[in-house]
């Protein structure tokens, strides 16, 4: 009985970087009798992952891994999950890690559920036990284990310091956990050997889990499975989904063929008309209206950015500038730049570069160019917005999705982002209004200033201005054709 233990210890030890033979040698594939009868092995998505993992430490056994799987649904994700983990902890001894899901539900039914039922299966099972809360080897229950840990935003700590020799990180419905936890895991991977896999149906369009494939793509090994591609899915069913809402749909974007939406459920402003825009090149014409949405607090960025008429350039962001740095540079492109407009929000830091501006140009040519904004104030459309912030998106997301005269922004990551997070709702009296600032840094972990000054540009219409003898003057006439 010893040699034969030790002889499977010998084997299993050869499957450090190779996911894939220890899945094909640990479970009765084909064997009859057992619920694998029927079974020949992993599916073909599910072999290239696995055959991924190990060639990253064939090629560098000190490597960390990050890989992101976005897909339909029904293609075995959880049973993937389930062989990493059993691989990974029956080939680096004293593993740490955790295995979390979108939802407490997820967690125990289906994502720790599948765990057990492939640990019976495995030729090693006796090595490891498992609870309903922790996945850990018999003779090291306290250093060689992993957790299964319900999320929320109030136990992110739970989440945090996980360091070891070796340490393994499992999101499963990734799209839906919040952005707090993925910052304070971010903190693992400085471990060398560290493993971070992240599994969902990619059903928003925005947070952490969509930047795996977007902004974050270079840090990540993202991949995209289609339901109809894996053997172990329904295809009368699919095909009936595609039937009924088209294979352009949301619907059928997400739930089969692992595409993100185009746009979340109360997401203002539409991912393909932002997109559009980066691509979009156009010089502008008209008068120039400029957006600054100072700084807040701290951690948050002073932006600034330009618009004429169908075109948005020219981005600026500071940190940490103090209020007379700011009212400074401001002063600097006035005069270089000689806009129409600068609006200004005046909430916080704002309201002292404000009153600073208006004193600096007072009986100067550019005397009545700062305009003050109240983003919690009244809109110029009371019976249509909440609030002057509300029109103002608002009227960014017309200017955006306007589908006959196309129109440029900067093609900036973070700008990007912050026009497509912003929620909406309708009140009592079906006015749209837009979640707060506040409420978007809890959820995405900062303030969309960037989109904040972009809207900026939309607060007011440019009015007429007189001219004065011996003054260069930008005179324009008001309109509403996307000033």
């Amino acid at each position: 009985m010893e040699n034969v233990e030790a002889q499977l210890v010998e084997d299993i030890a050869q499957f450090y970087a190779d996911p894939l033979g220890y899945v094909l040698y640990a479970f009765p594939w084909g064997e009859r009798g057992t619920a694998l009868e029927d079974e020949t092995g992993p599916d073909k998505w599910q072999r290239e992952q696995l055959q991924s993992i190990g060639k990253a430490f064939t090629d560098n056994p000190e490597t960390t891994i990050q890989q992101a799987i976005a897909s339909g649904h029904g293609i075995g994700k959880s049973s993937e999950t389930s062989w990493i983990i059993l691989w990974a902890m029956s080939t680096r001894p004293h593993l740490a890690g955790w295995a979390t899901a979108n939802t407490q539900s997820q967690l125990k039914s289906k994502t720790w559920r599948e765990l057990s039922v492939w640990h019976k299966r495995a030729i090693n099972k006796c090595w490891f036990e498992w609870t309903a809360t922790r996945f850990q080897h018999v003779d090291h229950p306290v250093t060689w284990g992993l957790d299964a840990i319900p999320w929320s935003e109030h136990n992110s700590e739970a989440f945090a310091g996980l360091h070891g020799e070796h340490v393994l990180m499992i999101m499963d419905e990734a799209s839906a956990i919040a952005d707090v936890i993925w910052d304070v895991s971010e903190g693992a991977m400085t471990t060398p050997r560290a493993m971070w896999f992240c599994f969902g149906n990619p059903t928003k369009n925005s947070g952490r889990f969509r930047e795996c494939f977007r902004k974050n793509k270079h840090r990540w090994d993202g991949q995209k499975i289609d339901s109809r591609t894996c053997k172990m899915t329904n295809k009368d069913k699919l095909q009936e989904w595609e039937d009924d809402h088209g294979e352009d749909s949301d619907f059928f974007r997400v739930r089969v063929k692992g595409e993100f939406p185009n746009s979340d459920v109360n997401q203002l402003i539409d991912s393909v008309a932002i997109e559009r825009a980066t691509e979009y090149k156009t010089l502008g014409s008209g008068p120039l209206k400029i957006g600054v949405d100072p700084a807040r607090f701290g951690d948050d960025e002073s932006s600034i950015i330009r618009r004429r008429n169908r075109a948005a350039y020219k981005l600026q962001t500071f940190r940490k500038m103090d209020l007379m740095s700011l009212t400074g540079h401001i002063v600097v492109i006035i005069k270089a730049e000689n806009p129409a407009q600068v609006a200004i929000d005046i909430g916080g830091l704002g309201a002292g570069v404000y009153d600073r501006l208006i004193e600096i140009f007072k009986d100067t040519q550019w005397e009545g160019v700062v305009i003050a904004v109240n983003f919690g104030g009244t809109a110029s459309n009371p019976e249509k917005y909440v609030n002057k912030r509300s029109e103002i998106w608002g009227e960014t997301k017309d200017w955006l999705e306007d589908d006959v005269l196309p129109v440029m922004i900067p093609n900036d990551d973070m700008l990007t982002t912050d026009l497509e997070t912003p929620f909406y709702f309708y009140d009592s009296n079906g006015r749209l209004g837009l979640e707060t600032k506040k409420d978007m840094k809890k959820r995405i972990g900062r303030s969309p200033d960037r989109a904040d000054s972009l809207a900026l540009t939309f607060a007011e219409p440019i009015k007429v201005k007189k001219p004065q003898r011996n003054i260069k003057t930008h005179v324009v006439v008001d309109s509403t054709a996307g000033y």
